[in-house]
């Protein structure tokens, strides 16, 4: 991780809870003792932070982290592009659930697509988007929580690269997620704060289930969220070229490819 990265996820961290313990800023970032000290008193110089025992806090006049914006596209400008291949992806990835199973269904406008095809199967869903917690309401019979953090408004999703506890006490069968792009060194995202978030979901379920439009083999994005061999199955449309279905063959992943 990048020191700008590193400094962005500790100024995120700091605006959620006003302190952090340096023991706690440790064990959220890979980097040495020495790496940490020397960002902290970067941030410090740049007066974004003071460093007390133990730790940091927010300077009192730093200017707040704009935690309301992710990079990467806004939903609502996502929803609607190859509208047809990802409604065929979520019938194809709903079908994948069993009746009763505990599931994750990460925010994305192509997961948001498995909703309809959902309510017969009375499934317990953990969810970290209000668009899917809004359609799965509609459902009697389909149980919704929610993991704590901040909303942020543009993806309408919930995330906190800290430790929910809620959270860690679920157990899923299944966690489906998409991603900005997906090539040889795996699944990968637009921002960093989205990956820590959605690592710590990653660990609560059995199998990944990743639901990517043809499209996202040939997009792009700077941040690795996981490697091709840490996905079960993926979902993806005919669109996808032999090349990049013969990868994601090699790497062990059962492909399955829906048609509009």
């Amino acid at each position: 991780m990048h020191a700008t990265e590193r400094e962005r996820v500790i100024l995120s961290l700091l605006d959620e809870q006003g302190f952090i313990s340096f023991q706690s800023l440790a064990g959220q970032l890979s980097a040495s003792p020495a790496t940490l000290r020397r960002d902290l008193e970067r941030l410090q110089e740049a007066g974004k932070l003071v460093r007390v025992r133990g730790g940091a806090q927010l300077a009192a006049d730093a200017p707040q982290p704009n935690r309301a914006h992710l990079q990467g596209v806004p939903f609502h400008e996502n929803i609607n592009r190859y509208r047809a291949e990802k409604e065929a992806i979520g019938r194809a990835a709903a079908e994948l659930c069993r009746h009763g199973d505990a599931v994750i269904i990460d925010g994305g406008s192509t997961t948001l697509q498995m909703c309809p095809h959902l309510g017969h199967l009375e499934l317990q869903v953990l969810t970290n988007s209000l668009h899917i917690v809004s359609a799965l309401l509609q459902q009697p019979n389909t149980s919704v929580l929610i993991p704590g953090g901040t909303v942020f408004r543009e993806q309408n999703i919930v995330l906190d690269p800290f430790e929910d506890v809620k959270a860690q006490s679920f157990h899923a069968a299944r966690m489906f997620l998409g991603s900005a792009a997906i090539g040889r060194h795996g699944l990968m995202q637009s921002d960093i704060i989205l990956v820590q978030a959605e690592r710590k979901l990653l660990r609560l379920a059995d199998e990944v289930v990743a639901l990517m439009d043809s499209s996202k083999f040939e997009a792009s994005a700077g941040h690795r969220l996981c490697e091709l061999s840490d996905i079960h199955t993926l979902i993806t449309d005919s669109g996808i070229t032999d090349e990049s279905a013969k990868m994601i063959e090699n790497a062990g992943i059962k492909l399955i490819v829906a048609e509009p």
